[in-house]
């Protein structure tokens, strides 16, 4: 373990790739020593459970990495989530990611889950055993109408099981400070990791900003000003732009880093080779 937690995000293949591909993000992630690695989930009706947890298998048994698995409320029943807990505990995962999901057009949820926290309630009442993590919004959902409503939806979280956070993307520090004061005052006294995407390409930043709702900072939009037509060098300037905000979080004593990968292993090898000093191997 390190002080503070390091871990890691990848996602399963695209549909059109073939699954053995998770080995190519995998083994370029050699050398990183995460604490542990969460393993997305799909969106809507279509989502695959089992391959979530085939390449959580992976990651636990084959790399010798603790695996989180993600687990999506909307399109979801009790059958389903049974089943997927069942999957997950053969994949020997440590515990179990809780989100609502992303609506899908023209799927119907299923209209048993409506929010985050009662899939993390059920989880916790028919499996106890099994830790729960959490997703939370620095800047504030889109659907809240204000960061305290935002954070007073996160303490129902809590109550309702979830024992670890893990936050959205964000590009300035002062919004996580903000957030995390505020949570704190709402007596959520469980770890919270700071989310950090590197900055992979001018669209990139845009789409996800957008989709997280999420504000791109002055110093972030020079980056993109300047390097945004030349993908390489906007690249090296995410790189070191993520190892100085993940600096700065440390130096602030924050519980845990949870790095975004987006599958681009050599980005986030780059940034562990820069930051890995700040964090202390543990028993």
């Amino acid at each position: 373990m390190h002080s503070p937690i390091f871990s890691l995000e990848v996602f399963p293949p695209k549909s059109h790739a073939p699954v053995g591909t998770i080995y190519d993000t995998l083994d370029g992630l050699e050398g990183v020593n995460p604490d542990f690695i969460s393993v997305t989930y799909g969106h809507g009706a279509l989502h695959d459970r089992s391959l979530t947890a085939r390449i959580a298998n992976t990651v636990r048994h084959e790399y010798g990495i603790p695996a989180v698995a993600h687990l999506t409320a909307l399109y979801s029943d009790k059958e389903i989530v049974d089943e997927a807990l069942d999957m997950f505990h053969k994949a020997g995962v440590t515990g179990v990611l809780a989100l609502r999901g992303d609506p899908v057009e023209g799927n119907e949820p299923c209209g048993v889950f409506e929010h985050s926290s009662d899939l993390a309630a059920y989880i916790h009442e028919v499996d106890p055993d099994m830790k729960i993590f959490g997703a939370c919004y620095p800047e504030c959902h889109m659907e809240a109408s204000c960061l305290e409503e935002d954070v007073d939806n996160l303490k129902k979280k809590v109550d309702a099981g979830v024992s670890h956070l893990i936050t959205q993307l964000f590009y300035n520090n002062e919004d996580f400070y903000r957030f995390l004061d505020l949570a704190r005052s709402k007596d959520i006294d469980v770890p919270i990791e700071a989310g950090i995407m590197p900055i992979r390409s001018a669209k990139s930043v845009n789409n996800m900003t957008t989709r997280n709702g999420s504000e791109i900072p002055s110093a972030v939009q020079r980056l993109v000003d300047k390097w945004g037509d030349d993908t390489p060098s906007l690249q090296q300037a995410g790189i070191v732009y993520a190892s100085e905000q993940i600096a700065d979080l440390v130096a602030h004593g924050v519980d845990g880093i949870h790095l975004y990968t987006m599958n681009r292993p050599a980005l986030a090898r780059r940034i562990w080779s820069n930051v890995e000093p700040l964090f202390k191997v543990v028993e």
